[in-house]
């Protein structure tokens, strides 16, 4: 079987859907030789992380279809790729409410970093996976991650690439703050 984050255009569900519509993707799939593993509901998006035969992904999207249409079907397979075009796609990916694939791309540019530069991605992944977490309705969890993705960004330097690392510490301070979760662009 192969791996597959299959995206499904949101109109009416949020976070707190996550589990029910794993159940209903389960149900709608149960006489396939499958696995969906979870649901993560983003803004303009639902997110199912899937496994199943590459020859049957069409007809599991389509018996998909009554929770939303398809948007866009991502095949995961271990990668490597150049650091500034992972810089690039987890920017991307994490601007787009893609948390999961953003924590993907980061660690492949983690895999590449030494020294304060491997602890300042880190905490960009961290950041990532709240959100992940946050999709799937477990916003505890992505808010006890918020210290640990502050602590791993420590005192580095304020831009890395493009990305404004003090706005970043400022909104992880914010939302411990609040106590709350708010969905942000780097």
């Amino acid at each position: 079987m192969a791996r597959f984050m299959v995206h499904l255009k949101n109109k009416k569900f949020t976070p707190s859907d996550s589990r029910e519509l794993v159940y209903k993707a389960r149900d709608l799939c149960s006489d396939m030789n499958s696995s969906i593993r979870v649901a993560r509901v983003a803004t303009k998006f639902v997110e199912f992380d899937v496994e199943v035969e590459q020859e049957k992904l069409d007809l599991l999207i389509e018996k998909l279809k009554s929770i939303g249409e398809l948007d866009n079907v991502r095949h995961i397979v271990e990668e490597t790729i150049e650091k500034e075009k992972g810089i690039l796609d987890g920017i991307n990916y994490f601007n787009s409410e893609r948390f999961w694939e953003s924590h993907e791309a980061f660690e492949g540019v983690w895999k590449q970093c030494y020294g304060r530069e491997k602890e300042l991605v880190q905490g960009i992944i961290l950041l990532a996976v709240a959100f992940a977490h946050s999709q799937k309705n477990d916003y505890l969890i992505g808010i006890g991650m918020l210290s640990r993705a502050l602590e791993k960004l420590g005192n580095s330097p304020t831009m890395y690439h493009n990305i404004d690392v003090n706005r970043i510490r400022k909104k992880i301070a914010e939302m411990q703050n609040s106590n709350s979760l708010v969905i942000f662009e780097i």
